[in-house]
C-alpha cells in the first residue's frame, strides 16, 4: 500500500513539474527536428486525458509526430490518428481553450493530404486571430505569433497584423 501511495505521489509530482513553457519549446523543436520527437514524446509520457487540456493536446501532438516516423504505413497511420484523438479530446473538453487549437492547426497544416485531417484549419486560424490579444501567457503568445508568421495558411495581411502586436 505504501508503495502505491508513493508511486501515485511521484506520478502527480511529475505531471505538476511539467512546465508548459518547456513543453511548448519541445513541441516546436520536435516539429522541426526528427531527432527531438522521441524526447518530446518521453516528456509527455505521464500525461493522461485527465491532465490539463494543453498537456493533453501536446501529448496528442507528440504521438502524431512519433507516428510520422514509424516504420510501416499502418503504424504511421495508427500513431497519427491516436495522437489526433488526444487533440480532439482536448478541444471537445474545452472548445474555447487557445492552446489545443494552436496545436491542432499546426498538426493539420503539416499533415499529408492523404490522411484527410485538414477540416478545421480555417476555423482554428480564425479562432487564433480573434483570440490572439486575449492570450495572457507571454510565452504562449510568442509561440502562437512565431507559428503564424511562418505558416502558409495565414495571409500576408494577417501576418502583418500579428507582427505589429
Amino acid at each position: 500500500m505504501k508503495f502505491l501511495i508513493a508511486f501515485i505521489s511521484t506520478f502527480c509530482l511529475f505531471i505538476l513539474s511539467l512546465e508548459l513553457s518547456e513543453v511548448r519549446a519541445a513541441y516546436k523543436e520536435a516539429a522541426h527536428d526528427k531527432t527531438k520527437v522521441e524526447a518530446f514524446n518521453k516528456m509527455l509520457e505521464g500525461v493522461t486525458k485527465n491532465s490539463t487540456v494543453a498537456l493533453v493536446a501536446y501529448k496528442g501532438a507528440s504521438i502524431a509526430l512519433k507516428g510520422k516516423y514509424a516504420e510501416t504505413i499502418k503504424d504511421k497511420k495508427e500513431g497519427f490518428f491516436n495522437g489526433v484523438s488526444y487533440i480532439e479530446f482536448a478541444i471537445e473538453k474545452e472548445p474555447n481553450a487557445i492552446e489545443p487549437r494552436f496545436v491542432r492547426i499546426g498538426i493539420q497544416e503539416n499533415s499529408p493530404k492523404i490522411l484527410k485531417y485538414k477540416d478545421n484549419i480555417n476555423e482554428d486560424k480564425l479562432f487564433l486571430l480573434k483570440q490572439y490579444n486575449n492570450i495572457s501567457s507571454t510565452d504562449l503568445k510568442k509561440h502562437v505569433k512565431d507559428y503564424i508568421l511562418q505558416s502558409k495558411v495565414f495571409t500576408d495581411e494577417e501576418k502583418l497584423t500579428i507582427s505589429k502586436q
